[in-house]
């Protein structure tokens, strides 16, 4: 289930506050700066430290190259001018 897009423009780390990237198909919400990732739930993200998982280097290139070839969107952009970043 696809998030809300004003959700997605809202959303942010909980512990460093910055922007995760959403990718939509693998239901998850990503921190690449602390390798962290957020479960999305029927639809509702987990936005818990306690609940989030540490993601290996394999893992975070994967992730760090898919968003990179437009596999993902970034959050927390409301308000922003330019692109969001990434």
């Amino acid at each position: 289930m696809t998030l809300d897009p004003l959700l997605i423009d809202l959303l942010a780390c909980p512990e460093d506050k910055g922007p995760l990237l959403y990718f939509d198909d693998e239901d998850l919400l990503y921190n690449p700066r602390l390798r962290r990732a957020y479960r999305v739930r029927d639809g509702i993200p987990v936005m818990l430290v306690d609940e989030a998982t540490a993601v290996d280097v394999a893992e975070h290139d994967r992730l760090t190259a898919k968003a990179a070839s437009g596999g993902a969107r970034t959050t927390g952009t409301r308000g922003e001018d330019g692109p969001a970043p990434s």
